[in-house]
């Protein structure tokens, strides 16, 4: 099944392996990540597309010494087989075993860490200055494609390497593609590369003119008239070339799964001077015929069945937030026609196809560009509209400054909600969604809430949409508790919590999706006749003063809980909020995220080693009751 791949262990093995089994190793990687990731899940799309051009950058380069530098990072998959973690794939984002992204720490061949978008280009130029700083001679490429070129970071880099002129090559890996198809004007503009050969023809002929009549010594003007020439054919052919206008050479379309092709082309630009941009043309899904026909459903599976390539449902009593927020979203815009929703090229993983079947001129997909979808979102607001930006919270993070400076500055009313929130499992650290709660309690005029259940779910997204200003909701990947939705939607009084079980003892303070586990506490905590009071916050910002003081007034004790970091978080809120009250006399413990890079695992083990499942509440409650301290 795997008789090539068994025998590669590092790239010199791959070097060494006869140039003509080099397809027959292509074929049998494909075969086995598929078996493989259709046990552990994983990026499989990506990866199945972007084989043949792995082999190649390992076959002419020499990592670790040269340095590939891989964007977003989830199409590392076959760079890991062949350096040295083959036989620790079944361990793929599984507890303990090895990431699903780059990682420093991980192999010498992974020479950058990513999981966010558009960022090679930025640290394969630093990488190549610093060479050039310090005497070296290696080579440095930065791997960029499935939609990250579409980020303005990337055209950062891409101007700034253009400037400096160094020694660098990008290979744009263009599957047309980022989860979603890729959209705007550089997604256009590739499309029209990859299928106009006229262009390609009219260079090179125009190329050859050049170089046959200077060594006639016809002089600078032929050269320089023949040069405008080529230019303005350029501009004929294809209007603008974009790569070109940065200052990097171009050369490309070349066919991503033609293996001897890619090979002519790396050794041709291995030893070339400058800037070089090498444009890849691959198919997303190649080679397992469910992804081929479905590259955005394949992008990230959960496990699933390699015949029918059917994946196993989420566990849980519920649905997915994600579709009882994508309902709920579709139901308030037939109420509402200034409602319109934003995606940063996540439609599928945010819930929002539907909306986008159901209103195609009120959905917009921005490409991954996390900073201009909030600006963007800030103009529709500022011009009457009523925007949602859907978008992971991890993603947020990128769009710091402009949701303070653009929306919250300027009171506006834009409603982002915050997808896979909290413990996120198997992508680990740079998927985690647990900074949210710490950088958004800080933003004045922004109401911060967390749903709990089916309804609250709901309840919130009409909360926010009628709220007068901005509004965040942040929710997990996991399921809801199944609570039944039995009622219309109403507007929550902003900054209410609510009592989910009254208690005398102890108060456990819950946001968002932890309150079962509160819950679940508390029934712990019961059977040794202990009466814990549970408190569903709702909203991070503003805090319910009233119902907080209350309860801790008359129990003594408090535990909150939350699935954020704890520096800056909803505890740290919570205290903050009793002290300026004068609320002394309280013995307080906060349970969350310790001051470290969350690593990927199942969500339940995380939850239980981070101390957030019902036992470890119930622990910590018992432990700080009097007479226990």
């Amino acid at each position: 099944m795997c008789d090539i791949l068994n025998t590669i262990n590092c790239p010199q093995d791959l070097k060494e392996l006869p140039r003509e089994r080099l397809q027959d190793l292509a074929a049998e990687i494909r075969e086995f990540l598929i078996q493989s990731v259709s046990q552990t899940g994983g990026h499989l799309a990506p990866n199945l597309g972007i084989v043949e051009l792995t082999l190649a950058l390992h076959r002419v380069y020499d990592s670790p010494r040269d340095k590939i530098v891989w964007d977003v990072g989830h199409q590392c998959y076959v760079h890991k087989l062949i350096t040295g973690r083959r036989d620790r794939f079944g361990t793929l984002r599984q507890t303990g075993g090895i990431s699903g992204f780059p990682k420093r720490d991980e192999s010498e061949h992974d020479s950058f860490g990513a999981g966010h978008g558009s960022t090679s280009i930025s640290a394969a130029l630093g990488m190549a200055v610093a060479r050039d700083r310090q005497g070296g001679s290696n080579r440095v490429i930065a791997v960029i494609g499935d939609g990250a070129m579409t980020g303005g970071l990337a055209m950062e880099g891409l101007n700034q390497a253009g400037h400096i002129g160094t020694d660098l090559t990008v290979v744009l890996n263009d599957n047309g593609m980022s989860i979603s198809p890729n959209v705007g004007g550089v997604a256009r503009s590739l499309h029209r590369l990859r299928y106009d050969r006229g262009y390609r023809r009219a260079k090179e002929h125009l190329k050859g003119l050049v170089t046959q009549y200077d060594p006639l010594g016809v002089g600078s003007t032929v050269l320089e008239v023949l040069g405008r020439v080529k230019d303005g054919a350029r501009h004929l052919v294809l209007p603008g070339t974009l790569f070109e206008a940065f200052g990097l050479d171009y050369i490309g379309p070349v066919d991503g799964h033609d293996i001897e092709e890619l090979l002519r082309t790396f050794e041709l630009v291995h030893d070339l001077p400058g800037p070089i941009l090498v444009h890849v043309h691959t198919e997303k899904g190649k080679g397992y015929r469910p992804a081929e026909s479905n590259a955005e459903r394949f992008h990230g599976v959960q496990p699933f069945d390699v015949e029918t390539g059917e994946t196993v449902p989420p566990s849980g009593p519920g649905r997915p937030y994600t579709e009882i927020f994508a309902e709920a979203l579709i139901e308030l815009a037939a109420e509402d026609e200034r409602i319109v929703a934003i995606t940063a090229a996540m439609g599928p993983g945010t819930g929002l196809m539907g909306f986008a079947e159901a209103y195609p001129d009120r959905f917009f997909d921005v490409g991954m560009a996390e900073q201009h979808a909030v600006t963007f979102a800030a103009g529709l607001a500022a011009a009457g509209l009523r925007p949602v930006v859907a978008i992971y919270s991890t993603f947020l993070q990128r769009a710091y400054d402009e949701v303070i400076h653009d929306v919250c500055l300027q009171g506006l009313p834009v409603t982002f909600c915050l997808d896979r929130a909290g413990i996120v499992g198997a992508d680990g650290p740079t998927h985690h969604g647990v900074y949210d709660l710490s950088y958004m309690r800080h933003f004045p005029e922004l109401v911060l809430m967390a749903p709990s259940d089916d309804l609250e779910m709901r309840d919130m997204l009409m909360t926010a949409l009628r709220h007068d200003g901005p509004a965040a909701i942040r929710y997990p990947r996991s399921a809801s508790p199944g609570v039944p939705i039995d009622r219309p939607m109403q507007v929550l009084p902003i900054g209410s919590a609510r009592v989910a079980r009254e208690g005398r003892d102890c108060t456990l303070l819950s946001i968002g999706g932890l309150l079962q586990e509160a819950l679940g506490a508390a029934e712990i905590l019961e059977k040794q006749e202990i009466q814990a009071e549970v408190i569903d916050a709702r909203f991070a910002k503003p805090l319910d003063l009233n119902t907080i003081r209350e309860s801790v007034l008359k129990t003594g004790v408090l535990v909150t809980v939350e699935e954020n970091a704890l520096q800056g978080g909803f505890g740290s809120g919570v205290l903050e909020m009793l002290e300026s009250a004068h609320v002394s006399k309280l013995v307080a413990h906060r349970l969350g995220l310790p001051d470290i890079f969350v690593e990927h695992g199942d969500t339940a083990s995380l939850r239980r080693r981070f101390g957030l499942d019902a036992a470890s509440i119930a622990d910590v409650a018992l432990a700080h009751l009097p007479g226990r301290l």
